[in-house]
């Protein structure tokens, strides 16, 4: 039987063991609770019988018993997941006396029977007026009702729980870590802990086992992932953030994309859990993200460290759980305070150790079972037998009597007879499948015969892209149905689906007639399969079928930027503070590509119908099909077509071919003024002569007037006048004519977000007076060529 074999049938009826105490544990939860989440002073303590609940119905603080006692702790209303905080868990309450308080001096206190004093959680000297709050993200805090101030919090004591919004690291000088519990049933502190190490030249998350180091992280390469540990979960984005604040003050905290604080949709809530048994699990999802068994013995991949121990241990030597007897002997160890874990590292250092039991010694799975080394014999799996840990050496299994041999034989004879007749049944679908991945691949790895030179994808062929049947694309959007267009751009047609798992996509249909080709798909595919931002849409996948191909990416509800800024009814949804996010959102996906993402990427065509924005209105940028690859040191570079869109080309890029992240920096100018006042770029404002809203804006900031510029039916944007001067004055300096006088992206965020870094003044922008004009006030022949109700995206370029 194989390793994997042993660990699944262990792991279910590991499964069973966590089940019962946790279904035990439900019904030992108070059935009444407190009219709020809030303790006063001298008010109602929380009991037995009174639990506080969150605003939004998740989480509930109160006592639980367990089979050692009673706890105070953090958990979901629903008690499904058990304990994330608990303050007592070294010294569990006999009975079901625990009471905790806020009294009229401003201590927060845990007093129960036969307890010598109380136990202060929080003691106050200054005599103010506090509260005592469980709010909405599971944290329990104490805070003064005059000024706000927080005062404690249990975000500052974690236990076995990661929370969004929780240190981890060193705070204050306080080192501030997760530690595992004793045992399935057991809160106090166990031998795991995930801590950050924030040692220069290290700067990396570790796993401990009683304080020594078996795995590390390696260095933090992108928000999401780190050198041997990738956070890019199924259901879940993560974002983890450093913070240096001082000598004293280096941690992590994070965030994830599924949060939603509500009882109604409790499994989207991401916890990060160090189980007893040194698994590191997504609450939410139940993924595992790291486990202790991947690094025992010998192991020193993915970022894992070999124990110590004697030479008699040798590389590939490891444990593995099996069923069977030992008859050599065995010798025990009652100690309580032993995990399993434990067990292990000690059976690993003495030769004479051949295995340990699953099972401990005590009743309550602490203490060890060892078993001396030889006479194990291996018994088929069975319910009700017995388990071990049995250390085998390398790919040697322990041994065996021959009639095991010969029966497990004919075992795999007959699996093998079974898996044979199954393939065969598949063999079909499985050579589609690889034909289409080989398609992709190839398709990938194909050099792009125009500008080729400029990818610089230097040969990495990973993604972790879907390839879709031609069928299944066709029942999502109904044959291409007329009812499911969300609209056409330079590509193709864009199509509203549903697949068979009930998930919502966009699919763009790359059209016979278009401009774009094979170099476009193919750009589509390699940079945005290889990007994770927020601010970036997100592509599923791809279907290559005959002459058909089709890109499938997450939907956004709400289509583009421009469907709402342009509209005479909906732009009124968006106020100052929405458009504001809006711009910090673009901002912030163009920094990820011009410098945080693996190599600098130019989009080269930036316009608002490339944004677009999800049910929140957060914004993604889209249409990578005219990107381009930077290589290192590459500043700029040129190509003898340009390509993008009229009224955001930058003046060297329309002129001489020449782009570069300043040329996105341009784009970015002009879209942050159509924000600001809901007018198209090349629409001519009614003067005389007609001019463009580029020139138009700066006509009022020459005139002194530039709020002017504000869209009207912005509600409550007297209220912001400041903040939109300086988006505009902002707006002005990314135009600006010469490339060298345009602030990188990086500086464009500063400038927006801070309101004491002092803006420089702007000036003239490219392409003013560079387009003749008919002092009639009609448009001149080349705007009226490209000036029309719908952008297109274009080869060639005219002057404007």
């Amino acid at each position: 039987m194989s390793a994997a074999q042993i660990r699944s049938r262990a792991t279910r009826k590991r499964t069973l063991s966590i089940f019962i105490p946790t279904v035990l544990l439900l019904f030992s939860i108070p059935s009444s609770s407190l009219a709020a989440n809030t303790l006063t002073q001298g008010g109602t303590a929380v009991n037995s019988s009174a639990t506080l609940v969150s605003p939004n119905g998740l989480f509930t603080l109160g006592f639980r018993r367990s089979a050692v006692g009673s706890y105070l702790g953090i958990w979901y209303i629903n008690a499904t997941s058990g304990f994330f905080w608990i303050a007592n868990r070294d010294y569990p309450i006999r009975d079901g006396s625990g009471s905790l308080s806020l009294d009229q001096n401003g201590t927060l206190k845990l007093t129960y029977s036969g307890a010598a004093a109380a136990v202060n959680l929080y003691s106050d000297s200054r005599r103010r007026r506090l509260i005592a709050t469980l709010d909405d993200t599971g944290n329990f805090v104490v805070s003064d009702v005059d000024s706000g101030d927080l005062l404690w919090q249990s975000f500052d004591s974690p236990t076995n729980a990661w929370f969004p919004g929780m240190k981890l690291g060193l705070v204050g000088g306080e080192n501030r870590k997760v530690t595992s519990w004793l045992t399935e049933s057991i809160p106090a502190a166990g031998a795991f802990t995930l801590e950050w190490d924030p040692t220069a030249g290290k700067e990396e998350l570790v796993m401990k086992h009683r304080g020594v180091t078996f795995w590390t992280s390696g260095k933090q390469l992108t928000p999401n992932r780190f050198a041997n540990l990738d956070l890019r979960l199924q259901r879940v984005n993560y974002n983890v953030s450093r913070v240096v604040a001082g000598p004293n003050s280096d941690y992590l905290t994070f965030r994830a994309s599924t949060n939603d604080y509500s009882s109604a949709n409790q499994l989207s809530f991401t916890v990060v859990r160090l189980r007893y048994d040194g698994v590191v699990e997504d609450v939410s999802t139940r993924i595992v993200i790291l486990q202790s068994e991947d690094c025992h013995g010998n192991e020193t991949e993915n970022g894992c460290r070999r124990w110590d121990g004697p030479d008699c241990r040798r590389s590939g030597d490891g444990f593995q759980i099996l069923w069977g007897t030992f008859s050599l002997g065995q010798w025990v160890d009652e100690n309580s305070s032993m995990s399993i874990s434990d067990c292990k590292e000690q059976c690993w250092r003495n030769c004479e150790c051949g295995g340990i039991s699953l099972d401990g010694v005590n009743r309550n799975g602490t203490g060890c079972r060892y078993f001396r080394t030889g006479g194990f014999v291996q018994l088929p799996n069975q319910e009700g037998e017995d388990r071990y840990h049995v250390i085998v050496a390398g790919e040697r299994q322990a041994d065996t009597s021959n009639a095991s041999r010969i029966k497990w034989i004919a075992v795999s004879v007959t699996a093998a007879v079974t898996v044979l007749i199954f393939a065969l049944c598949i063999l079909w679908f499985q050579r589609r499948r690889k034909l289409r991945e080989r398609l992709l691949a190839e398709l990938m790895a194909t050099n792009a015969p125009s500008d080729g030179d400029e990818m610089g994808d230097n040969g990495d062929q990973s993604h972790n892209l879907k390839i879709y049947s031609a069928a299944s694309i066709m029942i999502a959007t109904d044959s291409f149905s007329p009812q499911n267009k969300l609209g056409e751009g330079g590509f193709g047609p864009v199509y509203k689906g549903k697949l068979s798992e009930g998930r919502e996509v966009a699919v763009k249909r790359l059209s016979k007639r278009s401009d774009q080709g094979l170099v476009e798909f193919r750009n589509e595919l390699v940079l945005i399969a290889k990007l994770q931002h927020r601010n970036l849409v997100k592509l599923l996948g791809c279907c290559i079928h005959g002459e058909e191909k089709m890109l499938v990416y997450e939907y956004m509800p709400n289509k583009s930027l421009d469907s709402f800024i342009f509209d005479e009814t909906k732009r009124v949804q968006l106020d100052w503070n929405k458009r504001f996010n809006i711009i910090e959102g673009i901002a912030q996906g163009l920094l990820y590509l011009h410098k945080y993402s693996r190599v600098t990427i130019i989009h080269r065509d930036l316009k608002v119908s490339n944004i677009l924005l999800d049910e929140n209105l957060n914004p993604k940028i889209s249409d990578f099909g005219m990107a381009r690859i930077f290589k290192t040191n590459t500043l700029e570079a040129n190509t003898a077509k340009p390509v993008g869109t009229y009224g955001y080309m930058s003046p060297e890029y329309a002129i001489k071919g020449t782009f570069s992240t300043k040329s996105d920096v341009f784009s970015f100018g002009v879209m942050l003024l159509e924000i600001v006042s809901g007018k198209k770029n090349y629409n001519l404002i009614p003067l005389d002569p007609p001019i463009d809203l580029v020139e138009y804006a700066w006509k009022l900031w020459k005139e002194g007037s530039p709020l002017e510029l504000m869209d009207p039916t912005m509600e409550g944007s007297d209220n912001y006048k400041d903040q939109i001067l300086r988006c505009i004055n902002v707006g002005l300096l990314c135009i600006e004519y010469n490339t060298y006088d345009r602030p990188e992206m990086s500086e464009v965020i500063s400038m927006l977000t801070s309101n004491v870094v002092q803006l420089p003044m702007p000036e003239q922008p490219g392409f003013i007076m560079t387009r003749p004009r008919n002092h009639e006030g009609s448009s001149s022949t080349s705007a009226s060529k490209f000036c029309s109700s719908n952008e297109v995206t274009i080869t060639m370029m005219v002057a404007r």
